[in-house]
């Protein structure tokens, strides 16, 4: 009975190998900012050597307890693990330098910035962000950066070690490859990484064109093509209106297209994106937003068209695109412009790009449902399918997007209630699970509004913050079949 039973239970050993190997390569990124520090004289930089060390020290010796485990290919159950304990250990051992050195936060802080960081969030429990050591701004955009499009990362260098299919490793994360653009999953690993890395070179050198600093402009080219959000000032896009808002804008969009399309259109297909239904469904609606709230600020508030049309831009493309950058007083802006950013957080970006939230590609295919439906009422003896750009939608994609879309409502729903347990107000609750179920960064509410950030909630509700940021990168999946008992036996 014994030796059945064990033998029912996952094997954690390849999980730890691989985690294992992903925390040395932490350890080493870490000596980046350490060197910035260093050529800052911020004295910043032996907290940061410290950590680099302890992690690859603490990565080694997983690493050689762990070695012979990998044999035959990992199966299913331990991907997913897998995939749930990349997200949740590596930003603990990116919390490390936050406790070690400035701003020398307790661990609650410094995991919630961790987390928010490579979940790509954007919210913020650290205040005085342009006094903090560059070095350390530098960390929180490289946590971004490394989260925005992490299953590329993971999938070109592990999945020759895991050989798990390559295919089935992206499916863990809910990532859509629309129809497999590369033969094998390194290649599409490989060919959307040049796409970040292009993208991100673009974006920094535009930004240092329209007068940021360099450190500045490095930190948020990270944050704006990861859709991340991590600023290295409180002000965040406010320092740089004008020329800064409209690059900002431009570079979260592209951001928040499909990474895959850019691949093809780098490989022969150049009018693939324009012919992609969701990524002109995403820029349509989020036109149509920025032109509604622009015009009803005019007539409600008064003043120039093209500052307001500006502001209402930035702030609900970072929005819809999940950065969680801001621009100005938008929020205080009123009731109405706060349901259309609300309505566009809960859609997101596209499906396969740095965004989270429902996706551009779910809500559409729930739409065609709703349609559908709506035609079968007034005809019943039709046979009306759910059609996606001229294809029908088969059952189990139909059941997979119903599936999450109620869970992803649900739990906005529970996880609300939970943190208003905690003792937070309503409307703060609220909008904190919606800003991090959805990756989106924005916060609102009386709690947040001292500093704009959330460092005055208890740290109970940051742990269910936390969870549900977790939630939300891995698209609820990952984080709902782990916790199933019947996940740990066959």
């Amino acid at each position: 009975m014994r030796l059945s039973m064990a033998s029912a239970m996952i094997d954690l050993r390849p999980v730890g190998y691989i985690l294992a190997v992903m925390i040395v390569v932490l350890g080493v990124l870490m000596f980046i900012p350490a060197t910035v520090d260093w050529m800052a004289a911020s004295g910043n930089e032996t907290a940061f050597l410290t950590c680099g060390v302890i992690s690859i020290a603490g990565g080694l010796f997983l690493a050689l307890a762990t070695r012979n485990s990998l044999g035959p290919a990992m199966t299913i159950r331990q991907a997913f693990l897998l995939t749930a304990a990349i997200w949740i250990t590596v930003p603990l051992v990116g919390s490390i330098p936050f406790m070690a050195g400035a701003p020398s936060a307790p661990f609650i802080d410094a995991y919630f910035e961790a987390v928010s960081g490579i979940t790509t969030t954007g919210s913020t429990v650290f205040v005085g962000l342009d006094n903090m050591p560059p070095g350390m701004n530098l960390w929180r955009g490289m946590l971004n950066w490394l989260g925005g499009l992490g299953i590329a990362f993971i999938a070109m260098i592990f999945l020759p070690v895991m050989r798990v299919g390559g295919m089935q490793f992206f499916r863990t994360e809910g990532f859509d490859t629309f129809g497999k653009v590369a033969p094998r999953a390194t290649d599409i690993a490989k060919s959307l990484l040049w796409v970040y890395f292009a993208l991100t070179v673009a974006c920094a050198l535009t930004y240092l064109a329209i007068g940021m600093t360099p450190l500045d402009a490095t930190v948020n080219a990270m944050a704006s093509i990861a859709t991340g959000g991590f600023s290295p000032t409180d002000i965040s896009f406010s320092k740089y209106q004008g020329a800064g808002e409209y690059a900002g804008a431009l570079f979260m969009v592209l951001g928040s297209l499909p990474y895959i399309r850019y691949v093809q259109m780098t490989t022969g297909s150049p009018v693939s994106m324009w012919r992609d239904k969701q990524a002109r469904a995403y820029l349509l609606w989020l036109m149509m937003a920025v032109l509604v709230v622009t015009a009803w600020r005019v007539v409600v508030h008064g003043g120039s068209v093209e500052p307001i049309f500006r502001e209402a831009l930035f702030n609900l493309t970072s929005i819809m695109s999940g950065t969680g950058f801001f621009s100005g007083s938008f929020a205080a802006w009123g009731s109405f412009s706060l349901v259309v950013a609300f309505a566009l957080g809960l859609i997101g970006g596209c499906s396969s790009s740095s965004s989270g939230a429902l996706t551009v590609f779910r809500v559409q295919v729930s739409l065609s449902a709703i349609k559908a439906q709506l035609r079968l009422i007034a005809s019943p003896s039709q046979i009306i399918p759910v059609k996606y750009d001229g294809r029908t939608v088969d059952d189990e994609t139909m059941n997979g997007i119903v599936m999450y879309v109620c869970a992803y409502i649900l739990t906005i729903g529970v996880m609300s209630v939970a943190v208003t347990l905690m003792g937070v107000d309503t409307e703060s609750a609220l909008m904190a699970v919606w800003t991090s179920i959805g990756n989106i960064g924005y916060g609102y509410g009386p709690l947040v509004a001292r500093t704009g950030t959330f460092v005055d909630f208890p740290d109970t509700a940051k742990a269910l913050l936390i969870v549900t940021m977790l939630m939300g990168r891995l698209a609820l999946l990952a984080i709902f079949v782990v916790v199933l008992p019947r996940f740990w036996m066959r």
